[in-house]
């Protein structure tokens, strides 16, 4: 290769490097010109809530057992 050749090249990558640069900045923008709002949430502590009586008792209905509605007495 001649030294105009390589020089062409370079010039040629240098032009699409800044143009690619400049396209780019104005399709996103500035970088850091728009603020962020970030949702927040609280502290996780140790403490656990004692579950509501009226739905966790010792008689409440288990949904986990196979439950049968058939009276066997009245097929006799």
């Amino acid at each position: 290769m001649k030294k105009t050749d390589i020089a062409m090249i370079i010039l040629i990558a240098t032009v699409c490097v800044l143009a690619a640069f400049f396209i780019t900045r104005s399709v996103l923008g500035e970088p850091g010109s728009e603020t962020v709002n970030v949702k927040t949430i609280e502290r996780i502590d140790a403490i656990i809530a004692q579950p509501d009586p009226n739905i966790f008792n010792k008689d409440a209905i288990n949904p986990a057992i196979q439950v049968e509605i058939n009276d066997d007495s009245s097929q006799k």
